[in-house]
């Protein structure tokens, strides 16, 4: 509960009246007043959060949240946390946070300085880049086959501002194709309005596997941005740490192992920069 009290300030003597203040409460101390927790998750952002035909919430950022409020519970003394699960967007997804829709944000987000201003960010889960997904045989061979293509984009990623910029430093004649989120962004590949789709690649390469109704794709071997994802939260050191003590444990003992097997197995083997991740971020307790 918030309560907001009248502050009275005594200056040389003299007395100033500020305006109301409120006594900001814990996410944590709310969580364990309520014993309820609320996850933000992305409903088609595979693997790392989507619905599946259970209309439920899964993926591997999903399951990562998953132990964390199971973990949160522990560390708390909750008997039973009720975990309430909450759709949001790439549009969404920030303000849900900040209205107190959602406690923790369970997606693919990446962590940026400019982000970091307005919120706090869990231990890195996983480490991608934007890329380029086009029909089979329509990969473009040199520069000059990008020069006039019209590439679909979800709005609100950091693939937006890395294209926006693209698109004004580069004399390509590149056309941007916004949409809201990556079904969509699948859709326009395939009805030709755009002649690529550009994400990062795991999204890409899950999203063309899941549905892309049995059509070729191919992955750009470019790749144009550096994307280190992060748990998303509101300002809140307690919170942050204890996110980060669960996540921490999960890298130091080897448990997340199954986990990315699970989401990730079918991709291949997991590359070097995703092994070195997470033991960097295997915080010793």
């Amino acid at each position: 509960m918030i309560f907001r009290t009248l502050v009275a300030v005594s200056v040389a003597g003299s007395w100033l009246f500020a305006l109301p203040a409120a006594a900001n409460e814990s996410t944590l101390a709310k969580i364990k007043q309520t014993s309820t927790i609320k996850l933000g998750y992305r409903e088609n952002s595979p693997p790392f959060s989507f619905v599946a035909d259970d209309k439920k919430a899964h993926g591997y950022s999903i399951d990562l949240c998953t132990l964390v409020a199971n973990d949160i519970a522990r560390q708390l003394g909750i008997a039973k946390l009720d975990v309430q699960w909450v759709p949001v967007s790439a549009q969404s997804r920030f303000e849900a946070l900040k209205s107190g829709a959602i406690d923790i944000e369970c997606g693919n987000t990446t962590q940026t300085i400019s982000r970091r201003a307005d919120f706090d960010f869990s231990l890195m889960t996983f480490v991608d880049g934007a890329s380029l997904l086009y029909r089979s045989g329509e990969n473009p061979k040199s520069l000059d086959d990008i020069k006039g293509q019209r590439i679909a984009v979800v709005s609100g990623t950091t693939t937006e501002k890395a294209m926006d910029k693209l698109v004004a430093g580069e004399k390509l004649g590149i056309q941007l194709i916004k949409v809201k989120d990556h079904n969509e962004a699948l859709a326009a590949l395939q009805n030709k309005t755009a002649t690529a789709y550009a994400a990062d690649r795991t999204v890409l390469i899950t999203t063309a596997l899941l549905g892309g109704e049995g059509k070729a794709y191919t992955v750009a071997e470019n790749q144009f941005t550096y994307e280190p994802y992060g748990l998303m939260m509101r300002r809140d050191a307690e919170l942050r740490l204890a996110v980060d003590r669960t996540l921490a444990q999960l890298y130091r003992s080897g448990e997340i192992g199954p986990v990315l097997q699970n989401w990730f197995g079918p991709l291949g083997k997991p590359g070097e920069v995703l092994t070195v991740m997470i033991l960097l971020n295997g915080l010793p307790e």
